[in-house]
């Protein structure tokens, strides 16, 4: 069955259909029925929506296709960078660390285990751009703040027309991480659900929906990311004002509008981790540096012997699977038949 030419078409002539399609639209599923072949079962790769399509569409599902918050970030940024040229601002004393021959700079931040504070302010200031350089103010009710408030205070008639401050952001996200104890893998995998709840739904975060939407997004990143997952009544506990039916009623919209696709590959990951280090230089966000000592020193080389050891292991299987030309010791030869 993995062969496009299977037993359910005739072996005389079987329709071939294009690999690549330049448009959406065109791209459909052959339900023709022809009396010589009889009906056609198409492959499951023809059936797939190509790769130049769906990285266009979908940034958050393929690690080729650019971060959403990255280029909405570099307006502000050139803007930033020509003033300071016009003005002629000196950027004043350096105070990023540099290594040298007798010591070694490092930050506690990886790919694998990211700081948890500059993660979260990095993630903030990626939804403050979003929210400040928004193309229009599509929403939906359920992420409406007016008609689904989280507090008993009276929401302020301009609410949607006033941005927030990307400290009050920072504040919110905060308060939750800490309450729930997060961790700031967490915060990754809500930026990634964010960019594609606005990708999958055509939406915009603006100021009347973007803290439902932030909420929705961490309570669905804490439930799959972590193992011991928060339940919709302890956020609950820290907003005090929600109910659980509206925390239930709003989850069930956003997996609806993910259309169920929860899958965060390991590759797109990584690429929101260093496109937020980026971002947090080009917006002079330092993650803290410290000198390299002796104990860290070790646990860094323990860490690389356990990798190395595992990929020796990974290696061996791989080897005995399948042989490559340079491991065969005795080629044995045989004679070519011409015909």
């Amino acid at each position: 069955m993995g062969n496009i030419a299977s037993c359910c078409v005739s072996p005389s002539g079987s329709p071939k259909l294009p690999r690549q399609v330049e448009r959406l639209e065109d791209y459909q599923i052959n339900t023709d029925l022809s009396d010589d072949t009889g009906p056609y079962l198409q492959h499951i790769s023809d059936r797939e929506v190509p790769d130049d399509l769906a990285l266009e569409s979908n940034p958050s599902d393929h690690a080729c296709a650019s971060t959403i918050f990255l280029s909405k970030s570099q307006t502000d940024v050139r803007d930033r960078r020509k003033s300071n040229h016009i003005n002629h601002v000196s950027p004043g004393l350096l105070s990023k660390k540099y290594s040298s021959c007798s010591t070694i700079f490092i930050d506690d931040s990886t790919v694998s285990q990211p700081n948890l504070k500059s993660t979260i302010k990095c993630v903030t200031l990626a939804i403050y751009y979003h929210i400040k350089n928004r193309d229009s103010d599509r929403s939906l009710d359920i992420f409406d703040e007016k008609m689904h408030p989280l507090s008993r205070e009276q929401v302020p008639d301009d609410y949607s027309r006033t941005d927030p401050e990307h400290k009050l952001i920072y504040r919110f996200v905060r308060t939750l991480f800490s309450a729930a104890q997060l961790t700031a893998e967490c915060a990754i995998v809500t930026l990634v659900y964010l960019e594609r709840l606005l990708t999958y739904a055509e939406l915009d975060i603006c100021p009347s929906n973007w803290k439902r939407i932030v909420l929705g997004a961490i309570l669905l990143a804490s439930k799959v990311w972590d193992d011991q997952a928060v339940w919709n009544v302890d956020y609950c506990q820290i907003l005090k004002d929600i109910t659980v039916e509206d925390m239930n009623e709003m989850e069930r919209h956003f997996l609806e509008l993910l259309q169920f696709n929860i899958n965060v590959p390991a590759s797109v990951y990584a690429k929101y981790y260093f496109d937020l280090r980026s971002l947090a230089d080009d917006n002079n966000l330092s993650f803290p540096l410290e000198p390299l000592s002796n104990e860290r020193a070790q646990k860094l080389e323990a860490i690389s012997r356990l990798c190395e050891d595992k990929y020796k292991d990974l290696s061996r299987v791989a080897m005995r699977r399948s042989f490559s030309a340079d491991n065969l010791v005795g080629i044995r030869r045989s004679n070519a038949v011409l015909s």
